[in-house]
């Protein structure tokens, strides 16, 4: 029997130290992907599926880290156990063989889907309210309006192309275009 360790965090400036150390002293081998737990596809996790063999298990250290909701939990379970692998959460000594921790699976489950859904609201209102103050929210624009007017000064004379005039700004072409579009749609 091979205890197989799926750790995942969202982002790479996000670290799995604290899923590492919770999981290396249970596990035979460790894999880690680095990604969105709402990606469609997520290669890490299934190379690991395509390790587990009957009697192996796959271990992990919260609920969160391998499903993204409690369909997803509840289905991987089934998916699983009809292969004769174990599933072990580290953090809470669940027991999934038995009944009664089938029922405290499927309650954190719904827990850890709730509280997913909830830091999404959350992040959405907060947008929202940043948005009403005035804040400019995402990336700085590239050009400032001294740079426009200049762009647009270039651009008016004859034989000049939006390419040369982005070079001269070190900007690429569409992101000069975009910007001139984004000005003009402002002025309307």
């Amino acid at each position: 029997m091979k205890k197989i360790g799926y750790l995942r965090v969202s982002t790479i400036e996000q670290r799995p130290d604290r899923q590492i150390i919770g999981l290396e002293p249970l596990c035979d081998e460790l894999h880690i992907e680095r990604l969105s737990a709402v990606s469609r596809r997520r290669p890490v996790y299934e190379e690991v599926l395509a390790l587990l063999v009957p009697g192996d298990a796959l271990v992990v250290w919260d609920l969160d880290r391998a499903f993204r909701s409690v369909i997803d939990a509840l289905t991987e379970i089934d998916r699983l156990r009809s292969r004769g692998v174990e599933l072990q959460i580290a953090n809470l000594q669940v027991d999934t063989t038995s009944p009664a921790g089938m029922l405290v699976y499927t309650v954190m489950s719904a827990f850890a889907e709730f509280e997913r859904r909830t830091l999404a609201q959350r992040t959405r209102e907060g947008l929202a309210a940043a948005r009403l103050r005035g804040a400019r929210l995402g990336r700085p624009p590239k050009l400032d309006a001294d740079q426009l007017a200049y762009a647009n000064r270039r651009l008016a004379q004859a034989d000049v192309t939006i390419t040369s005039v982005a070079k001269e700004l070190g900007i690429a072409p569409w992101t000069l275009t975009r910007s001139m579009r984004r000005e003009e749609a402002r002025n309307c």
